[in-house]
């Protein structure tokens, strides 16, 4: 199972949007997906049709207690085809205190250690994460192989998105992991030149670090958060259905590629690459 952290302190960013319109292209590609709503406002679990206030039990039930793991199926909710989701609800925002009441690093593998309950019954596992840089957080970078930033294609945006590298970069170090991290350009309006330049910037800042794939604004994209449906099941012939395909698509065939690479690079030397710094900006 791939596990895939969608962060973003910054709010508006498209961070949610990219989560369920995701799951939504994979699944229908063949995959088995798992979102897992970690952001308290449960964004995701409403854009997948999930109403927090009628759901009797949700992550908090699954990660407020050591040992929680084999609670976290119980938990589960359908969500289309190829879908299930791991809801969240505003007792969630209560977890991050009572995770910092705790000590010890154990405090930070309780998504890590869940999930690797359920790495056989899911190709991917796409991780909504709260819109700022704390616990819950820390539990989804610990427990992802790949990170995605999606950035709109604003100036502040690209100076946020430089310190959040920065600071996912020191946090990864902290914790022991070093997953991989792309920035996803968002909200990208190609009418404009502001946004052309914008994206050019983008692209030189990132460098390899920023996927190919584009995300256009499209109206579609706000009405399947509000049906409670990803986008390529709604509007399938839309830009952001288009989009989030092509998305699909890169991280398959990236995926591919390194799995492809990996046995060279570690022949060369692989206790270099693993006490390697987690790339920053370029």
């Amino acid at each position: 199972m791939r596990t895939i952290a969608i962060v973003n302190q910054k709010g508006g960013c498209g961070k949610t949007t990219t989560t369920v319109a995701l799951a939504g292209c994979l699944a229908d590609g063949g995959a088995r997906v798992l979102v897992v709503d970690l952001d308290p406002q449960a964004h995701a679990t409403l854009a997948l049709g999930g109403v927090p206030e009628l759901i009797e039990r949700n992550l908090y039930d699954v990660l407020a207690e050591p040992g929680g793991e084999e609670r976290l199926a119980e938990v589960l909710l359908p969500a289309g085809a190829g879908i299930d989701l791991a809801p969240s609800g505003i007792v969630l925002s209560a977890l991050e205190q009572r995770l910092a009441a705790e000590r010890g690093e154990g405090r930070t593998r309780r998504l890590a250690a869940c999930l690797s309950r359920l790495e056989e019954r899911y190709d991917f596992a796409l991780v909504d994460c709260p819109p700022n840089v704390g616990l819950l957080t820390f539990n989804a970078l610990r427990a992802a192989q790949e990170v995605i930033v999606p950035l709109e294609t604003s100036f502040f945006a690209i100076h946020g998105g430089q310190r959040l590298l920065e600071t996912i970069g020191l946090l990864s170090q902290r914790l022991g992991v070093k997953p991989r991290v792309r920035v996803l350009p968002t909200l990208y309006d190609g009418r404009t030149r502001y946004a052309r330049d914008t994206l050019a910037e983008i692209r030189e800042i990132f460098g390899d670090a920023c996927f190919d794939t584009v995300v256009r604004c499209n109206v579609k994209l706000r009405e399947a958060a509000r049906l409670g449906v990803p986008i390529s099941r709604l509007a399938p012939s839309s830009n952001g259905a288009a989009d989030y395909g092509v998305l699909a698509l890169e991280l398959c065939a990236s995926h591919a590629a390194q799995e492809a690479a990996l046995p060279e690079v570690w022949s060369r030397d692989a206790a270099a690459s693993a006490a390697r710094p987690l790339a920053g900006p370029r």
